[in-house]
């Protein structure tokens, strides 16, 4: 588990270096308030802000979104802007340079995999069109989130409060949409920065059927590597194109993955009863207390940390499942990955070793998963993920390791990869009985009949 809570969840920080204002994690925003409000909470009047961040000076607009739980048009803006500096677009040498390598990569596929080829057209995206063309993903995926911890903290709002808190519930859902996407926005557009392909957060992203990478993105990855620009971008087209066959041919795995994320989301829940006592002590250290009326009356309440979601065991539950099964496939891809270039790439091994330095220190899937359900992806689970993989290749064959993809309860359980040579030493056990018990299913081989004694000649 990470210990950043989802869309900024969770109790203020206890760390006295970080409550200091302007810090990381300035104390009292668990709601990420202060990526709406210039990064500091409670500071400074609406219109002093507004001056400050030109991003908001629509905010009346704003405020009136009325086109789901999150604020997408919030979020486009919010994650373009956060893009670094010298964002560049595409040219037509890195097109086809991209199309040309996604091409190679699935022939070296299909000799390590029967899964056939996932991707029926290539795109060398810039790190802006990564942020548009990504969008619909992120909200098929983020929108059942956060409409849960809207209507979470809407219902935990006391009833015999109504006529301070009336004001608060009716502009709770249009304040979740802005919180939420300034928060996803600064999110993406860090991501934006940094990921390589389409599938490089553990999920497809780009639209079905498309292999993405991004060049300006790739050429940041290969800087201080020490090995060939095409090399560099054969290894990640490889990556991208192994992860288009698996979703693209394991029907139900896009959809386990966000049933995960949603199971987590119906779990949400706030105690009714800590919410009352948290509010009547919010308000009294109130100076003049709630005044609906005054934006800085409300972020302070919402600051206080009395609005917070409680993890129940079913969530603990979907996250875990979520974590195991995008370690598989991230151990799949590392798998097959590692057979297709190992007699092509020289520096396959090296550029391996870059990959899982880079998912130790925290990369795009975990960043990503830490902020929207709090989730900390560990190398340990992906490292064990990948030796089920390779140990099935090894003792079955490419066939039986990829028929384990056939159905959800095939695959390695999160206990199983406690022990994962055991898992794969079951499979042939698996294996072993079911032919026996074919065998015995059989009949009797029925002899010939025989002449009668005074048929033989």
């Amino acid at each position: 588990m990470s210990d950043v809570p989802p869309f900024g969840f969770g109790l203020p920080d206890r760390d006295p270096e970080r409550r200091e204002p302007g810090g990381p994690n300035p104390a009292g925003d668990p709601f990420g308030l202060g990526a709406l409000f210039g990064g500091v909470a409670g500071g400074g009047s609406p219109e002093d802000l507004l001056g400050k961040m030109p991003l908001f000076a629509e905010l009346q607009k704003l405020m009136n979104w009325s086109g789901g739980p999150v604020n997408w048009d919030l979020a486009r803006q919010g994650a373009i802007s956060a893009l670094a500096t010298g964002t560049q677009p595409t040219s037509e040498a890195e097109r086809t340079a991209v199309a040309e390598s996604l091409r190679l990569a699935d022939l070296w596929l299909d000799q390590v995999t029967e899964l056939p080829s996932g991707i029926e057209r290539t795109a060398a995206w810039s790190r802006v069109e990564w942020v548009e063309l990504t969008l619909p993903a992120w909200g098929a995926l983020i929108d059942p989130l956060a409409e849960k911890v809207v209507a979470a903290m809407t219902s935990a709002l006391p009833q015999e409060a109504a006529m301070s808190f009336g004001p608060i519930a009716g502009i709770m859902g249009r304040m979740g949409g802005l919180m939420f996407g300034a928060q996803v926005g600064q999110a993406l557009g860090k991501l934006a920065d940094e990921v390589v392909t389409s599938t490089d957060v553990g999920l497809p992203l780009a639209p079905a059927g498309t292999g993405v990478l991004v060049p300006q993105n790739v050429a940041d990855f290969a800087a201080g590597l020490d090995r060939p620009a095409d090399e560099v971008r054969l290894f990640l087209a490889l990556r991208e194109a192994a992860s288009q066959r698996l979703f693209a041919h394991v029907p139900w795995l896009r959809q386990q993955l966000q049933d995960a994320v949603h199971a987590y989301a119906r779990g949400i829940t706030i105690d009714r009863e800590a919410i009352e006592r948290g509010i009547t002590e919010a308000m009294s250290g109130m100076e003049g207390g709630l005044d609906p009326s005054n934006p800085e009356s409300i972020q302070q309440l919402l600051g206080s940390g009395v609005l917070e979601p409680e993890e129940t065991p079913e969530q603990q539950m979907a996250l875990r499942r979520l974590e195991t099964l995008l370690a598989l496939v991230e151990g799949w891809v590392d798998t097959v990955v590692a057979e297709a270039a190992k007699d092509r790439l020289p520096g396959h091994s090296a550029l391996a070793e870059t990959m899982r330095r880079r998912r130790a220190s925290g990369g795009p899937a975990e960043q990503t998963f830490a902020t929207l359900v709090g989730l900390q992806l560990r190398p340990r689970r992906l490292r064990d993920a990948a030796t089920v993989w390779a140990a099935m290749g090894q003792q079955h064959g490419s066939t039986d390791r990829d028929r384990l993809w056939g159905h959800p309860d095939l695959l390695p359980t999160s206990d199983d990869l406690d022990e994962p040579l055991d898992f794969v030493a079951r499979q042939g056990m698996d294996d072993e009985l079911a032919a026996l018990t074919a065998d015995d299913a059989e009949p009797p081989a029925q002899p010939a009949d025989e002449p009668e004694d005074g048929e033989k000649g």
